[in-house]
């Protein structure tokens, strides 16, 4: 039998009206004895009705979905509330604070841990409280994400093709809802510990996003950002109001053939922009040997055609470095 869940809430779920406070996590470390992880969280509730879990900073160094979010906590009026809302804006929150991907404590990817411990390290106990408190409460879970500092994405929403039809259709309902420039039917490289697949296995709608990257935030993703989860909210009836329309593009990641990775150390060189269009054997990246001078560059080769979805972001890139994603 699993232990408690240390993680202790200074908020009270069940209670109508709003709540700002913090999901507490003893932390003794040498700076401080009895401390403490002190994670915002904002509970925003009235009478019976769906609940969204909304998050954002799964990966510390992403943050269209710590600005939309605080904002929201800060904003949402509870009166125009049916049911409630739980936004954590900084769900691995010393990674945020670090502005780094992975926590600066363990070293632990929030979006690998799951389901978590509670006598794990910091990362997998906030997974295991997760696991075991907040997702069971859910109906409709949202998880904010972009490139971070080593990737830049075209800014789209997502969901993933899954077993249960039914399941898949709510989620992509909730994607064209939330009306990025783009929709994407998405395909992991590595769904092993993902809060995705924690939250899906539970029967959740599961949504989440990439919107853009480089380890900052622009104007325009962070205005789709907070279109976006409004939309989501009024599409699940938690919100009252109309979704406010937008085009979107839908894009199917077919096969690992999208995902392209440096198999050398290097310069990188991108051959094509995000949103270009990409055939079948075109050079779309190159990696320059930084060594010495004289030698020729690698050139990298699109192994299908459709359109540039991602790419590295840093100009020098590294043996195993996803480079290029492709979608059609």
């Amino acid at each position: 039998m699993l232990k408690p869940s240390p993680v202790a809430p200074t908020v009270d779920f069940d209670r109508n009206g709003v709540q700002h406070g913090f999901l507490r996590l003893p932390y003794s470390r040498d700076d401080s004895a009895w401390g403490s992880v002190m994670i915002p969280v904002c509970v925003v509730r009235n009478g019976n009705g769906p609940t969204a879990l909304l998050t954002g900073a799964n990966h510390g160094d992403e943050y269209e979905g710590p600005l939309a979010l605080y904002e929201l906590a800060r904003t949402l009026d509870p009166d125009a509330v049916a049911g409630t809302v739980i936004i954590v804006p900084a769900m691995n929150y010393p990674a945020f604070r670090a502005g780094t991907r992975t926590s600066p404590i363990d070293r632990g990817n929030m979006n690998r841990s799951f389901p978590g411990r509670p006598d794990g390290t910091v990362t997998e106990k906030i997974a295991d409280y997760f696991q075991r408190e907040l997702l069971p409460r859910a109906d409709l879970v949202f998880d904010f994400h972009s490139g971070g500092r080593t990737l830049d994405f075209l800014p789209y929403c997502a969901a993933h093709i899954l077993p249960d039809k039914a399941q898949e259709a709510k989620a992509f309902a909730a994607v064209e809802a939330f009306a990025a420039p783009y929709s994407m039917k998405m395909l992991e490289i590595d769904a092993v510990g993902m809060y995705d697949t924690a939250a899906e296995d539970m029967g959740k709608v599961f949504v989440t996003t990439e919107l853009g990257g480089g380890g900052t935030a622009r104007a325009e993703t962070v205005r789709i950002a907070r279109r976006g989860i409004a939309n989501v909210l009024r599409h699940a009836g938690i919100v009252e109001g109309a979704t406010a329309k937008s085009e979107t593009r839908w894009l199917d990641m077919p096969s690992d053939d999208c995902f392209i990775f440096a198999e050398d150390d290097g310069l990188f060189e991108t051959m094509a922009d995000l949103g270009e269009d990409v055939r079948e054997g075109m050079i779309i990246a190159r990696i320059h040997p930084i060594g010495r001078t004289g030698l020729a560059p690698q050139e990298i080769r699109a192994k299908m055609s459709g359109i540039l979805v991602a790419r590295h972001f840093p100009g020098l890139i590294k043996a195993g470095d996803c480079m290029s994603v492709l979608a059609q």
